[in-house]
Formats: structure tokens, sequence, C-alpha cells
């Protein structure tokens, strides 16, 4: 059956190249011993479907390619920041310079342009990353653009702008399959939900960082997108939810349990932050499980950060004031060798797991 993403075709590729590593063990122990007709047809074979695969995904056939194509991402990542910022700060240093029909014109010409040039891009880069920087320069002109009309025309701001926001760096991110974008456009739209409810329930839109609450209901359905909605066309987009999700649940979280004042609880100080310290824990604590238990490395490792932030600020709070610092600090390194043994057996009970 042929893969249907690219990651199914990269994984296939790193199985063969693991599969060449172990019968040349094999070979060299004895223990398997192939013909060289054998050798030679498996290699054709392979040969052709690693061609196939490249064509179709631009998948990394060996460990080399591999390492070559982190370096063009990290290079793609920078690159689209850098443009971004010097797009920024070429507005802010000419801005004033042009008549209000030409700033409005170069606005449009900015924002569209860089959009056709990113659909050209997309056709002609197999690769993605020069497709992928067109794509967050867009992003950033389209931001730019509305912001900056509104203060040429003086529109009051409003928590409407999060909505186009959110929806054009999605459509940038699925049609070019830009990580990036679609963490920015799921913020853009936990944003939004937020600032929404902080609407309806009486206050002023910016109100919302002082109601962390808001948070929650959109951290909780970002989680569970990908559970609903399959994304295995799309490389690491799954994990990109599901972590975004996390932090919208576990930020919110982390600020109650240590300020209490933003809650909605009826409940005295103490209580509250106690309440949401045991939430905090909890939450922390089943992300591990359910990472470790479903195989979702992203979620075990978000748990196991806000778990040891949660625990770490707990600890400052006992202990900093009456406790000798170097007591302090022993306790910490005792609990994060604590931490060790509990993810080791963790671990020794999954791989004898999967032994079975």
């Amino acid at each position: 059956m042929p893969p249907l993403s690219r990651d199914q075709a990269q994984r296939r590729a790193d199985d063969i190249q693991a599969f060449y590593r172990e019968v040349e063990r094999l070979h060299e122990e004895q223990t398997l011993l192939l013909s060289p007709e054998q050798i030679d047809q498996l290699d054709e074979h392979h040969r052709q479907l690693l061609a196939d695969y490249r064509d179709a995904f631009d998948i990394d056939p060996d460990a080399q390619a591999r390492r070559l194509s982190l370096g063009m991402r990290i290079a793609s990542l920078l690159g689209a920041l850098a443009l971004a910022a010097s797009l920024l700060f070429f507005f802010y240093q000419f801005w004033g310079w042009f008549p209000e029909t030409a700033q409005v014109g170069v606005l449009a010409g900015f924002s569209v342009g860089s959009l056709l040039l990113t659909l050209l891009l997309r056709r002609r880069d197999s690769s993605g990353y020069f497709a992928g920087l067109a794509a967050v320069l867009a992003f950033a002109c389209f931001v730019l653009n509305v912001v900056m009309l509104g203060q040429i025309f003086n529109i009051t701001p409003s928590d409407k702008a999060l909505l186009p926001w959110a929806a054009y760096a999605l459509l940038l991110a699925y049609a070019c399959e830009v990580r990036l974008l679609l963490a920015a456009g799921l913020a853009c739209s936990m944003a939004f939900i937020a600032t929404r409810l902080t609407s309806w329930s009486g206050l002023f839109w910016l109100d919302c960082t002082e109601r962390p609450e808001h948070l929650l209901p959109a951290g909780l359905l970002i989680f569970l997108v990908p559970q609903f909605i399959s994304q295995a066309r799309y490389s690491g987009f799954a994990a990109i939810y599901r972590v975004m999700g996390l932090l919208g649940l576990f930020v919110p979280l982390l600020v109650l349990a240590n300020w209490a004042a933003g809650s909605y609880l009826p409940w005295p100080r103490d209580l509250v932050e106690g309440f949401y310290q045991i939430v905090g824990f909890t939450g922390a604590a089943l992300a591990i499980w359910l990472g470790n238990r479903r195989d979702w490395p992203d979620v075990m490792h978000t748990g196991l950060l806000f778990f040891v932030l949660f625990l770490f600020i707990k600890l400052f709070d006992w202990w900093w004031e009456v406790m000798p610092k170097y007591l302090f600090f022993l306790i910490l390194g005792l609990v994060a060798v604590l931490i060790l043994l509990v993810l080791g057996r963790l671990r020794r009970a999954h791989k004898g797991g999967h032994h079975a």
C-alpha cells in the first residue's frame, strides 16, 4: 500500500535504511545469508521506491540528507523571521514619507504580492522551504496590513482582527504545510475565543489577561481537534494542535495556581490557588500518562514540563524563605532524581508491554 503522507513515506525510507544495516550485521554474524541475486533484487526495488518517494514527497533518503534538511528548516525559519522583521522596520522607518493613498496602495501591494509569490513558489519548490518562507512573509504582510489600515483610517482596535489573522494563517499553513503558521493561527484562534468570552462576560476585551479561565475552553477545543479531524496528510500538524491545546490549558492553570484574583471562583485566595494547583498537577500527570499510552511524545513532554514547573514553584513557596539555599537546591536535585526514577520505570513497563 503506497504511503498517504510525507511522514509515512519518510518512515518507510528510514525502515529501508535500518533494514540494510541489520542485514549487514546478520551477514557478519552468519545468521542470515542472502544470495547476490536476492540482494540485487531488493536493492533495485528499494532504489525505485525511494526515487518515487523523493519525486512525490521530497523525502530524506538517508541520514546525511536528514541533517541537511534540518539545517534548511532552521535557515528557512530564521530567514522568514528576519524578512518579517525587515518589513516591519521598513514600514516604521519610511511610513511617514508616503501620502495616505500611497500608504494604502503599498499595503495592498505587499499583501497581494507576497501571496502571489507564495503560490508561485508552492508550485515550483518541491522541498517547500522557500514556499514556507514566503508564506510566513505573506502572513506578516497581512497582519501589518490590518494594523496599518486601522491606524490610517482611525479604526478602533478590536479583537475581531484576530479572526482574519487566524483564518489567513491556517489557510497558508495547510496550503504550504508550515507548522509555524499553524501555531500562529491556533494562537490567534485561542486568543479570539478568550477575548469573545471576556466581552460576553461584560468586560473590555483587552481585559482577557485578567481572566485566564477564558482561555481554558479554547485550549481544550484545540487539543481535541486532531481526535475528530484527521491531520495524517500534514507532517507534524496533529502534534502542533496537541501542544498548543495543552499550552492553552496549562498556562492559565499555572497563572491561577499562583494568582487567585484572576479566578471567578468565589472562594478564599488560598483555597482557589490550592484548587488550581491540584488541577494543574493532576492534568500534567494525566498528560504524561496519555502521551505515554498513545505514543504522543509531544503530549508527554509538555505534561512533564508543566508538572515540573508546578512542582518547583510549589517547593519554592514552601521552603525558599525557611531553608538554607544549599539544602533547597539539594532537595530540587533529589526531586529531579525521583522524577528520573519514575520515568525510567514507565519506560521499562512500556518496553515490557511491547515485548509482550
